[in-house]
C-alpha cells in the first residue's frame, strides 16, 4: 500500500502541529518551511485537515494553526482513510474495463489487504506518532525561512 503525497504531507503537518503547541500556534508558512514543502501544497493540506475537524485555523495577530482535541486523539487509520478517499487499489472499471472484472479474485484480495493496512493504523493516534524519539526531532525542525 502506498499513500499519496497529499496524505503524507497532511500527516507530517499534523505531527508538526502536535508538537508546536509548546511554542504556540504555527502558521501554514512555518509548517511548510519546517517540513520543507511548498506553501501552496501545505495550504491545501491544512484546508482539508480543517474540514475534517483535525485542526483550527485562526486569522489575526494571535492566530495560527492548532490541533483540536479530537485531532490530537484521532486514529491514524481514520485520518488516512479520510485523506486517501474511497478509491480502490486497482481500476477494474477503467477505460477499457478489465475483462476479468466479473470473475476476478484479485480485486477482493486487494480490498482486504487495503483494509488490513488501515486497520493496522487504527490503534495509533496522532499523539502516539509524536512520542519520543519523533517529537524532539519535530520540535527541532526549523526549515527554510518563510516565503
Amino acid at each position: 500500500m502506498r499513500l499519496t503525497k497529499f496524505t503524507d504531507l497532511a500527516l507530517r503537518a499534523v505531527m508538526r502541529l502536535a508538537v508546536s503547541e509548546l511554542s504556540g500556534p504555527s502558521t501554514t508558512r512555518e509548517v511548510a518551511a519546517a517540513m520543507d514543502v511548498p506553501y501552496a501544497h501545505m495550504a491545501k493540506a491544512v484546508t482539508r485537515l480543517q474540514h475534517l475537524g483535525v485542526l483550527e485555523a485562526r486569522r489575526g495577530r494571535s492566530g495560527g494553526l492548532e490541533l483540536t482535541a479530537p485531532g490530537r486523539q484521532a486514529s491514524v487509520g481514520w485520518l488516512v482513510r479520510k485523506l486517501e478517499g474511497a478509491g480502490e487499489v486497482v481500476a477494474c472499471e477503467g477505460e477499457p474495463p478489465c475483462p476479468l472484472r466479473g470473475a476476478c479474485r484479485l480485486r477482493q484480495a486487494l480490498r482486504d489487504a487495503q483494509e488490513a493496512f488501515y486497520a493496522s493504523l487504527d490503534p495509533l493516534t496522532v499523539a502516539d506518532l509524536v512520542a519520543s524519539p519523533t517529537g524532539p526531532v519535530l520540535v527541532g525542525l526549523v526549515g527554510r525561512p518563510p516565503e
